[in-house]
């Protein structure tokens, strides 16, 4: 029944608005290792300036103009002690007629200009979690986006420059198209384009870096895929020292500390 109504989707003559709503929400992880509570704030403070209200405006900002929204309303807060978040409505705004919707299953890009839609009643939110274990020197940093589309075009065609936007070890997220829109004969269709799986919409480089899996109910239009960084270099990790100051035992403590932690978020998300 799937196969049959994607084949089609591309003849679909609709009555009225496409009324689907498409949302994409997904959560990224950055892990580092501080070894002092003085490291530790710094790691906090360090990411609250990197991640602000500013600067996620901005990323945002390029989201609704991938997707060729018009930006209704921008409500931003930076908190304290630590977080920051950011809400857009956004609405729909003519198609250009120099360029093509594009629906197909392949990566978006990476820069806001290349691709512009047809959106109406829709928003992008974003907020962020930075927080630090209490004695084993863990800190993590954590974004939670969502983007939610009603027309034609599909949020994962932002999904792409939002992975290149965060440096994430760990990414997971889920696709949902919801709702019904009706063609001129009175058909409902659940979904209007094809997909196989949300890796599809991300490029090569991207997921040969992760580890990553798929949970997919596609009878009800639901996708869910997990990714984990496949290689780990601990100076990459270690934030106010080197892996050069550690000695062998206190490289390999701190190397499982992260990746034990790595896979507790993973497995239990």
């Amino acid at each position: 029944m799937v196969a049959q109504i994607n084949a089609s989707l591309k003849k679909i003559k609709l009555k009225d608005f496409n009324n689907l709503t498409k949302t994409l929400s997904f959560n990224i992880y950055d892990i580092c290792f501080a070894a002092t509570e003085e490291q530790r704030k710094e790691y906090i403070s360090y990411i609250d300036e990197e991640y602000n209200a500013a600067r996620l405006t901005k990323i945002l900002t390029d989201v609704a103009n991938m997707v060729g929204a018009t930006i209704l309303n921008i409500a931003h807060q930076d908190y304290d002690p630590q977080g920051a978040s950011v809400t857009m409505l956004i609405s729909e705004e003519p198609i250009r007629a120099q360029q093509q919707m594009n629906n197909e299953e392949t990566p978006g890009p990476l820069q806001p200009e290349a691709v512009v839609a047809h959106l109406d009643k829709s928003h992008i939110t974003v907020h962020t979690y930075p927080e630090s274990h209490p004695d084993n020197g863990i800190s993590t940093f954590r974004a939670d986006i969502d983007v939610s589309t009603c027309g034609r075009i599909s949020p994962l065609k932002a999904l792409n420059y939002l992975i290149h936007s965060f440096d994430s070890d760990i990414v997971i997220m889920d696709y949902r198209v919801r709702g019904f829109t009706r063609d001129v004969k009175g058909t409902k269709h659940y979904i209007d384009h094809k997909i196989n799986s949300i890796q599809n919409f991300i490029g090569k480089d991207t997921n040969e870096r992760y580890q990553t899996i798929d949970v997919n109910v596609y009878q009800e239009n639901i996708f869910h895929t997990k990714m984990i960084r496949k290689k780990i270099e601990l100076d990459n990790y270690l934030f106010g020292l080197k892996k050069s100051d550690l000695k062998p035992d206190e490289e390999k403590k701190i190397l499982q500390r992260v990746e034990r932690e790595m896979l507790e978020m993973c497995s239990t998300i």
